[in-house]
């Protein structure tokens, strides 16, 4: 994986080969991060109904921010990406990040909603320039063979990202003093110790020689037709679809979770209910490293398959919120959405060559479909209950489940 070679003579470096594996390293810390912050939006989503008293279909608005900007942003940093490659691209998210962290100051002393918007759509917005960069770079650092299980493996610190977030989010941010202005102060500092590790991994990243990769065409680009209009590629443009749909259900199911578990089990607090979130995404940190493993013996797009199967079977059961079996299906769904945005981003930016960063952006502008669904599922929950909103992420993983059914088609 991490072997290199003379980029003159195409032959193995006999003296200092090029190794991969500290760049991987940094790289995949990038995952951690963007996992932390997402798994505080979902805690930040509820956290803000108590203490701004804003209804559900507005905290939604808290996710149409966060994603939108991905939206934004996606193409800007694949043109940049272009130009300056990946190094820069990641370096400039990192400044954005901290940028966004440390507005949560003066949001925090206005106790305004609109301000506290603002910061994660900055936030979002560095965020959107390192998911372009870091995700097609963890696929390229080695064979194209091994694209799918390599993005696994980095997206699995995503995971225990995530599972941070709300253990973090649940301990701080619920306090007593919640109906109070002061009650911001825990969500600030929290922000700004977060703006420090970032700017803390920036350092590192400029301070490091990073391998300069770029995806050159070539004659095996006119072999794999790769020189045709990008959205000629099926795999690609369904890839695109199915990541829209997907993402709109993991972001939906996770902004809904402390409101569900709450209304279907009695006397539970707020800061339980987060604990149990953070249960839920250590089943999706294990199910990304238990998944990869198991890519080496079943085809990535066999599993992506049955996942996006179960999870439509789980989602029903919370839909009908049967007690006792609701919320661990609920739980659950984490375990099974563990490696769908990997495994749908390799498989549609694969061997894609000198067109690889541009479909990298696009793909990631499919996450738009964060920002969406936040304010519908909000919606529908106002007017009829947050169970009745959890029908739209069984629509999203019907939508998966044809992807995969269609990719292992085309790879039988």
């Amino acid at each position: 994986m991490f072997a290199g070679k003379n980029t003159l003579t195409g032959q193995p470096e006999k003296s200092a080969p090029i190794s991969y594996r500290w760049p991987f390293m940094l790289v995949t810390s990038l995952f951690f991060m963007w996992g932390l912050s997402y798994g505080l939006l979902d805690v930040l989503n509820k956290h803000f109904q108590l203490t701004l008293h804003v209804n559900k279909a507005q905290s939604g608005l808290l996710q149409a921010a966060y994603f939108g900007a991905y939206f934004i942003v996606a193409l800007p940093a694949g043109f940049f990406m272009d130009k300056r490659g990946y190094r820069a691209g990641i370096i400039l998210g990192l400044l954005c990040y901290a940028v966004g962290a440390l507005l949560f100051i003066p949001a925090a002393a206005a106790n305004s909603f609109a301000l506290f918007l603002f910061a994660l759509f900055v936030i979002a917005s560095g965020l959107g320039c390192l998911e372009t960069a870091a995700n097609p770079f963890a696929t390229v650092l080695g064979d194209s063979s091994g694209a799918e299980r390599r993005l696994n493996l980095a997206q699995s610190f995503n995971g225990l990202g995530q599972f941070l977030g709300p253990m973090i989010g649940g301990s701080l941010f619920f306090t007593a003093g919640q109906q109070t202005s002061s009650a911001q102060d825990s969500v600030k500092f929290t922000y700004v110790g977060i703006a420090v590790l970032v700017l803390l991994i920036a350092f590192l990243f400029y301070r490091t020689n990073m391998p300069d990769i770029r995806e050159q065409g070539d004659a095996r680009d006119i072999e794999r037709g790769v020189t045709r209009p990008l959205w000629q590629h099926k795999h690609f443009t369904g890839g695109v679809i199915a990541q829209f749909f997907y993402i709109a259900a993991q972001v939906g199911v996770g902004a809904f979770f402390i409101n569900y578990v709450t209304e279907h089990w009695q006397n539970i607090s707020n800061a339980y209910a987060s604990y149990l979130l953070s249960v839920g995404l250590i089943c999706f940190m294990v199910g990304r490293f238990v998944s990869t493993w198991l890519m080496g013996r079943i085809r990535p797009a066999t599993l992506l398959s049955a996942y996006a199967l179960i999870n439509i079977v789980l989602c029903v059961l919370v839909v009908a919120g049967i007690p006792g079996v609701a919320v661990p299906a609920l739980i659950a769904v984490f375990f099974f959405m563990s490696i769908m945005f990997p495994t749908i981003f390799a498989m549609g930016v694969k061997n894609m060559g000198a067109q690889t960063k541009r479909a990298s952006s696009i793909m990631i502008m499919s996450i738009v479909g964060g920002a969406i669904m936040p304010w519908c599922m909000g919606a529908l929950a106002d007017r009829f209950g947050t169970a009745i909103a959890y029908t739209l992420p069984v629509i999203c993983f019907v939508v998966v489940l044809v992807y995969g059914l269609s990719q292992r088609k085309a790879e039988a």
